[in-house]
């Protein structure tokens, strides 16, 4: 027979579990490079039911970020869009030691928010029929860098540079482009590209060998050395469940 003397009991052990639980939640602040925030978001929400840490995350563009780090920016982990910027936070001890690693390679994209404008081999930068060609800024964002490359490959840079508008990272240059501001634009595959498609306008995926390698790389900061959700992050996102939502957004491995 059930004895209520022992009720009081158990909800004070339940109640106590409780507690432990919510005492060892911890939550990881995230500086993103703007091109992975999406991907983020959706790793963000499988860990956060996975582990019961939470997620709060700041984007811009790796450039800005870098700056806010050294200014004493309190970020947990650095998801940057390059690898030469948590390189040098490396060698600036300014990480937690051998915490740096590539977790995506990007791709990058000529797009426009109209359909059949933009046609699958870029012709349409060599024909020159718009207006405004939208680019991240080359000195902050890498992918920005990684369109210059391209034009110069192509040798357009000059010809093309009366037209170009800069964003101060591609998810300022993304809406240069959805807000038909500007006809067309350089962005991350990542900002258009989902499950096997682009999901709405036209774009051309730039060849890879047209821009030096888009390796990003991500970093433990120090503030973070202790906390159990920073730790728990950063392990998730070598997981097969992140690997499956890169690939999704077309990153690279």
């Amino acid at each position: 027979m059930f004895n209520f003397f022992h009720l009081p009991k158990l909800l004070f052990g339940f109640f106590l579990l409780g507690a432990m639980a919510i005492a060892a939640a911890e939550t990881v602040h995230v500086a993103v490079a703007a091109n992975f925030v999406e991907p983020l978001k959706t790793i963000s929400e499988q860990f956060e039911k996975a582990t019961g840490h939470k997620v709060m995350i700041t984007s811009g563009s790796t450039g800005k970020i870098y700056a806010q780090i050294k200014n004493g920016a309190p970020y947990d982990l650095f998801l940057a869009a390059d690898a030469k910027t948590p390189a040098k936070l490396e060698q600036e001890n300014a990480i937690v030691p051998k915490s740096r690693f590539t977790y995506a390679i990007g791709k990058l994209a000529l797009w426009s928010s109209r359909p059949g404008y933009v046609d699958n081999k870029g012709d349409i930068l060599k024909k020159q029929p718009f207006s405004h060609l939208a680019i991240a800024s080359p000195k902050l964002a890498p992918y920005g860098l990684a369109a210059m490359q391209t034009l110069e490959k192509l040798g357009l840079e000059k010809k093309l540079q009366p037209k170009m508008v800069q964003g101060e990272n591609i998810g300022q240059t993304y809406q240069f482009v959805a807000s038909g501001n500007a006809e067309l634009g350089f962005v991350a595959l990542s900002q258009i590209y989902k499950d096997g498609k682009v999901k709405s306008g036209s774009a051309w995926i730039v060849d890879t060998n047209d821009y030096h390698p888009i390796r990003q790389d991500a970093v433990m900061l120090p503030k973070a050395r202790d906390n159990a959700a920073a730790v728990a992050l950063m392990t998730y996102l070598k997981s097969d469940a992140s690997r499956q939502v890169l690939q999704s957004y077309g990153y690279a491995l």
